[in-house]
């Protein structure tokens, strides 16, 4: 049976997939002296009812909260291919609806809370008072047919930011279409252009940026910079 157990590194708490069984992965976990906040309280649920990556500290790299500290719960799946601020990401979070319940009690606990979903499940049910960020899957990922567009147009504009990855020109038109026909510059609170990670030239793609004149933002990566764009838990 595959349970999750902790490893240190620094400041960071991470919980990596192992073939321990349950009772020693519990017993490890029960045993730790975990801060007495949301996060430390739900271990043992979310390690019960969630498939869960990791759980770590580290700096914020992108959305118009880039550079600011954040523990990250990193959930397990994806049908695709503590501190104030807390990001509920993935895989696809929302492919897990116990996620929701997690959301939910966080947002009690008076956290911060932002999703990275991947924008093709449904944000309906999220807890309205967690931000949204809405990954809009763009041509050359391959999964652009199975964006659910409904999500587009929940979109709050004090709230939540809405993200582009682009790879080359073909996703930048697509980018530009949905930003017009969903009305996004006033939709959303930000518009996040991100260039795909050594597929394009950041020159050339602040170029078009620059002479579409929509408001919108490019992002990069900013923990890929610090770390490096092969280091896993950042």
């Amino acid at each position: 049976m595959r349970m999750l157990t902790r490893s240190h590194q620094g400041e960071r708490a991470c919980f990596a997939l192992s073939t321990t069984g349950f009772d020693e992965a519990f017993g490890l976990v029960a045993a730790s002296n975990w801060h007495k906040s949301t996060i430390g309280r739900l271990e043992i649920r979310i390690l019960v009812v969630l498939r869960v990556t990791e759980i770590f500290r580290s700096i914020q790299g992108e959305s118009t909260h880039a550079g600011r500290p954040c523990t990250f719960v990193r959930l397990t799946g994806c049908p695709m291919r503590c501190s104030q601020l807390v990001e509920v990401t993935g895989g696809e979070p929302l492919a897990q609806r116990q996620s929701l319940d997690l959301i939910r009690r966080l947002c009690d606990d008076n956290h911060e809370v932002l999703i990275e979903t991947g924008g093709y499940v449904s944000t309906e049910e999220v807890d309205s008072r967690a931000k949204i960020i809405l990954d809009v899957k763009c041509p050359a990922s391959g999964e652009a047919e199975r964006n659910h567009w409904p999500n587009l147009n929940r979109l709050r504009p004090d709230k939540d930011e809405v993200k582009f990855v682009i790879a080359d020109a073909k996703d930048w038109e697509f980018a530009k279409r949905i930003i017009e026909d969903y009305q996004l510059e006033s939709r959303a609170k930000a518009i996040l252009i991100s260039p795909a990670w050594d597929q394009i030239d950041l020159q050339e793609l602040a170029n078009w940026i620059v002479q579409s004149g929509l408001e919108v933002r490019m992002q990069l990566q900013l923990h890929k910079y610090i770390w490096g764009p092969d280091v896993h838990g950042v």
